[in-house]
């Protein structure tokens, strides 16, 4: 007989960095991440962004807010990314 192992296999939560680019829906925010992806012919570095709509529990993000979203079961048809935390507040003048 071999000896039972058990592996706690936990899955990572996939988190992404962005700035809040609308918050006009209730309790949702719409997240622009951009990144950074190598041309295959041209050989250089090229900017690519995705929105992603993220859910905002008590409406506290504003535009050009810095943020940190993470990956979850679906909340609703588009939404299935949630705040975790602000990174960088906007600064109103």
């Amino acid at each position: 007989m071999t000896p039972s192992t058990e592996k706690s296999t936990t899955k990572r939560q996939r988190t992404l960095v962005g700035k809040v680019v609308s918050n006009k829906m209730n309790k949702t925010v719409v997240v622009s991440v951009e990144t950074r992806v190598k041309h295959p012919v041209l050989g250089k570095f090229v900017k690519r962004s995705a929105k992603y709509k993220a859910h905002d529990e008590s409406n506290q993000y504003n535009e050009g807010d810095t943020v940190e979203i993470a990956e979850g079961r679906p909340i609703s048809k588009t939404k299935s990314w949630t705040v975790v935390r602000l990174i960088e507040a906007v600064r109103i003048i």
